[in-house]
This record gives structure tokens, C-alpha cells and sequence, in this order.
């Protein structure tokens, strides 16, 4: 018989595991899986709930027995019913003997009703003292029932207890007594309600010694619970079947009173507990993201998580999957892990749950550490300093471009993020505040870079005197002479006369020094000029050409030259 099949019959034979199956936990939570090419996702490849097969999870696994017959050798006598009267056939246990020997091996070995194996324990280990058979199940399984097939009679007391961290904490799953309240405390056959589904009941449902061999004892995890009909939604169930190892503890022998007899000591070596099937239904702990459990690098039993989960049991969302929080998979969401969206500009992302309500529960996912100088929780605007590259999708690695502002010309380092254009200054102007505007001037000033001139058109008299003068001069040099600067000029043309006549040629321009020092006007060497409103004066004491803050000095322009020369000639035709 296979193991499967011999799961089955032992099931079948149970009864109370099939109640549990038809309370609700066996059809929803462990119905059976169609054979896609991945059971978790459908054929459009839409993600669904996947759970791995139901198995017996003891099979195979080494069990750890407090007391094994045979170490020494010892005899042990088999109480047998002929013509409704017992009698024993006695033997002996030797551990170093294999057709003698009961190892807890046989507990989980496949078990052949043809060819019975059994463990069996010392003789007449009675309470208070127990006998204790522990399992790993090697990781999380979600536990539908435990059975244990006996080749001694059923014991008078015992306890299954199961484990959630692997062995370091215990909490009771079932309690058999004849004597519940004298063995465990508890009311027999207690009432299970929604207020009490996490906790273990005792049952004298055992009882009946009937056979003395070949009998079971069955536990369903949720026969009976009231919250087993809709288990995708009952956290306190689902924390109920989980366990990593299971122990059973015998706690009392069932003698029949024999201990009594003539010959006592026959008769407390015909007493011992002996199991020759121990199974644990179930299925691996995957939370609905995993269709199979696999061995990792290390040998470890792990979940082949999808669904974008990770953990061994699938139990959180993998790096980068954070945009929701993780839940457990039902037969209505698959509740699938989904990616943060950074638009390819980070690595990590975080979960915030402020968030996540704020957006309706759609998206909480929160970028960190967002490259290609880009920002904000999905990385979607560029940081400060940088702009937009319009002509790239917001997921390129240079969809920003730099603003490099002019560190003199701009009135800060952002720009602006669609255009580029910085915030200039007053007169500067450039997408990036790098010149001056029309009818402004570079200044000296990191503060005022670019200053304001009138506009002035060549053919405007502009004078301190009643008779206005237009001449082009090139400024060679000049010197400090106490309250005046005496600049040496060339008169390169002279298109109108003032009061007195100037010159062309080499002849000085005086300009006052307080006038020099607030630029007005503004002079260099070796500039060319259109001075206007210039005139002689000897007030300094010597003769030669005076300008003032009445004066301009305009850097001269080659294309003003024609329009003056058409000026003057029209000047002199009004004077005829």
C-alpha cells in the first residue's frame, strides 16, 4: 500500500478528521490544485492563491522517544484476547538485535499492515512518570490533524502538544483522559467556543479498549471549531494549526487492574505503550504564495515563494515590494507583494502606512535614496538644482539636467523645473542669468551685476550748455590731478559744436573726481566713446574738454557713424 493510500485509510478510520473537513478547513483552505504550469497564476497570467500539496509530514522524519524498549534487553509480554479470555505471549526487546529491536524509526517508516513495525517503550513506565515521542517537522506546517496507530492497548492518559519556535516552547493541542480533571485540570468534553478556539480540550472518547491491538487515536486541529468554516479569515485558526514540532505525551497505562495479580511482575511486563503509525497532516506553511516547499542551500525545508513574497513561509514581501503591506492569500485576493514605483531611479523603498490610508489603501510605498538627481517619494521631479530634460521620459538616467546658474548673475541655485530659466537679478537676463539685458551695463557690483543706462539715440542733444556737443573720442589714458581726472582723448570726429569749437586730434578731457568715483560717467582706457553734452572750461585752469553728470559717455557703436554724418548734414541745410 502506498503512503498516500495508507494516509487516507488511517484517515478514513479516524472519522473525526473528516468532521473537520466537513466543518469547512478541508474545502476551503486545502481544496485541491489544478495543474497549470504554475498553480499561482491563472492562464493569463493573473497572480491567485497557491497552497502545497497535503502530505504527511511525519513520514520519514526521526522521532525522539524518552524511553525505547531493549537497551538492556529486557522481556515484554503481549496481552492477547482468545475466547474472551487474555492471555500473554512473551518475548524478548534487544536493541542490538534488528528482528528484536522497536527503534522510534518505525514510527514514521511506511507503514504496511502486512508487515506491522512498532516502537515500543520500557515496561510499565506509569504515571507520574511520562513517556514522550517529539517530531520536527522541520519548518511551519499548517496542521490538520495527528494520529497515532497503536500495537498496545490505547493508553488510560495522554497529551499532544505542539510547537510554534522549533521545540523551545510548548502549548497542548489535545488532552485523552478517563480522569480529565485529576490528570489536566480540565472539564471533560468542554464546550468550544469563538472566546476558547485557541485552547485544548480533553475527551475520554478513547476509552473503549477495543481492540487491544491496531487501535487509533485521531486528533483534528479544527473539528469543531466554530470559526473553521471561514478559515482565510480567522487569524486565531490559522495561529491555532501552525506548528514546527509536535510531542505526545503518555501519561498513564491502561492495566485493567492485572497489577494486582498473583504474579505482578508478569503482568507489569505485559504493560507498555507501542505505536506502529505516527502521522501529521498537513500542509506546508506557505500563507497561499507557494505552490511547493524545497530544500535551500543549507538542507532547510523553505517555501518556493511568488507572488514577489519572501521569507520561509512567504511571510513578507521580497526587497523592493513594498508599495502594499503583505497579508496572507485568499481564495479571493492573491493579495500579491507589488513593486514600488521609482521610475528606475532607486533600489530601496520603504512602507508607510500614513500614506497607504491617505491613498485609499492603493500605494505606500516611500523611494530612498533616489539617483540621477531626482526626488520625492517616487522619484517622479528633479532635485534642486536641476531640471527637467523634456525631450527624455521621467524614468531616463538624464531625464534632469543641471541648472548651472550663474553664481553672479542669479538670485539662487533653483531653477525653474520645466524651463530651466533661473531666477536673474534685476537687468540680467539668459536662461542660465548670464548677460545683461538690453539697455543694461556691466558693473563691478556681485550685487548689482548689470545696471541700467538710457536709452539714447545718437540724433538727442543731451548737454549741460545751451548749445549741445556730439563728438566720437578715444580715451588713451588717464591721471589723477588732485579734484580732477585728466583723461588724454583723441577727437576721432565731431558731428556738433557747443559754444566754443572743438578740435580734432590729441587734446585732454577733464572729468571731476567725485564724478570718476560714482561712475558718472562710466570711463575706461582705451574705450571709444559718443560723448555727449561736453563743453570747454577753464575753471580747473587749463583749456580742454569737460564733462560732468550732465555728460554721457556711450561706448561708441560703428553703425552710429553713418546716421550721425546724416544728422549733421541736415543740421547744416536747416542753418542755410
Amino acid at each position: 500500500m502506498s503512503r498516500i493510500t495508507a494516509l487516507w485509510v488511517t484517515v478514513a478510520a479516524a472519522g473525526s478528521l473528516l468532521a473537520g473537513a466537513r466543518a469547512g478547513y478541508g474545502v476551503s483552505m486545502f481544496a485541491a490544485q489544478s495543474s497549470p504550469p504554475d498553480p499561482c497564476y491563472d492562464e493569463n497570467g493573473n497572480p491567485r492563491r497557491c497552497i502545497p500539496d497535503f502530505v504527511n509530514s511525519a513520514f520519514g522524519r526521526d522521532v525522539r522517544a524518552s524511553s525505547t524498549c531493549g537497551s538492556p534487553a529486557a522481556r515484554y509480554c503481549v496481552v492477547a484476547e482468545r475466547d474472551e479470555e487474555r492471555s500473554r505471549d512473551c518475548g524478548t526487546c534487544d536493541a542490538e538485535d534488528p528482528k528484536k529491536s522497536h527503534p522510534p524509526a518505525y514510527l514514521t517508516d511506511l507503514n504496511n499492515p502486512h508487515n506491522l513495525t512498532c516502537w515500543q517503550s520500557e515496561t510499565y513506565v506509569q504515571y507520574p512518570q511520562n513517556v514522550t515521542l517529539t517530531l520536527s517537522l522541520g519548518k511551519k506546517f499548517e496542521v490538520t490533524y495527528v494520529s497515532l496507530q497503536f500495537c498496545s492497548p490505547r493508553p488510560e492518559s495522554m497529551a499532544i502538544f505542539k510547537s510554534m519556535d522549533y521545540g523551545k516552547s510548548w502549548v497542548p493541542f489535545q488532552f485523552y483522559s478517563t480522569q480529565c480533571k485529576k490528570m489536566f485540570n480540565r472539564q471533560n468534553k468542554a464546550a468550544i467556543t469563538k472566546q476558547n478556539e485557541q485552547e485544548a480540550i480533553c475527551t475520554d472518547s478513547h476509552t473503549d479498549m477495543r481492540p487491544l491491538t491496531g487501535g487509533l487515536i485521531a486528533f483534528s486541529t479544527l473539528d469543531g471549531r466554530p470559526s473553521a468554516h471561514d478559515f482565510d479569515n480567522s487569524p486565531v485558526l490559522q495561529d491555532w494549526v501552525t506548528a514546527t514540532d509536535i510531542k505526545v505525551a503518555f501519561g498513564r497505562l491502561h492495566t485493567f487492574g492485572d497489577e494486582n495479580e498473583d504474579d505482578s511482575e508478569l503482568a507489569r511486563d505485559s504493560y507498555f505503550y507501542a505505536v506502529s503509525d505516527l502521522q501529521v497532516g498537513g500542509r506546508c506553511k506557505c500563507n497561499g504564495h507557494a505552490s511547493k516547499c524545497v530544500k535551500d542551500r543549507e538542507g532547510h525545508l523553505v517555501c518556493e515563494c511568488k507572488h514577489h513574497t519572501a521569507g520561509p513561509e512567504c511571510d513578507r514581501c521580497k526587497p523592493f515590494h513594498y508599495d502594499r503591506p503583505w497579508q496572507r492569500a485568499t481564495a479571493r485576493e492573491a493579495n500579491e507583494c507589488v513593486a514600488c514605483h521609482c521610475n528606475l531611479h532607486a533600489r530601496r523603498c520603504r512602507f508607510n502606512m500614513e500614506l497607504y490610508k491617505l491613498s485609499g489603501r492603493r500605494s505606500g510605498g516611500v523611494c530612498l535614496n533616489c539617483r540621477h538627481n531626482t526626488a520625492g517619494r517616487h522619484c517622479h521631479y528633479c532635485k534642486e538644482g536641476y531640471y527637467r530634460d523634456m525631450t527624455k521620459a521621467i524614468s531616463h538616467r538624464k531625464a534632469c539636467k543641471a541648472c548651472d546658474c550663474h553664481p553672479v548673475g542669479a538670485a539662487g541655485k533653483t531653477c525653474n523645473q520645466t524651463t530651466g530659466q533661473c531666477p536673474c537679478k534685476d537687468g540680467v537676463t539668459g536662461i542660465t542669468c548670464n548677460r545683461c539685458a538690453k539697455g543694461y551695463q556691466q558693473s563691478r557690483s556681485p550685487i548689482a551685476p548689470c545696471i541700467k543706462i538710457p536709452v539714447v539715440s545718437p540724433t538727442t542733444s543731451y548737454s549741460s550748455s545751451e548749445e549741445p556737443t556730439a563728438v566720437q573720442v578715444h580715451v588713451l589714458k588717464g591721471d589723477k590731478a588732485g579734484e580732477w581726472w585728466k583723461f588724454t582723448i583723441n577727437v576721432m570726429s565731431v558731428y556738433k559744436q557747443g559754444g566754443q569749437r572743438i578740435r580734432r586730434g590729441d587734446q585732454l578731457l577733464w572729468v571731476r573726481a567725485k564724478d570718476v568715483a560714482c561712475k558718472c560717467p562710466k570711463i575706461k582706457p582705451g574705450r571709444k566713446y559718443l560723448l555727449l553734452g561736453s563743453d570747454e572750461d577753464d575753471s580747473r585752469g587749463q583749456s580742454g574738454v569737460v564733462a560732468d553728470k550732465g555728460s554721457l559717455l556711450i561706448p561708441w557703436k560703428d553703425l552710429w557713424a553713418r546716421r550721425l554724418r546724416k544728422f549733421q548734414q541736415r543740421d547744416k541745410r536747416g542753418k542755410c
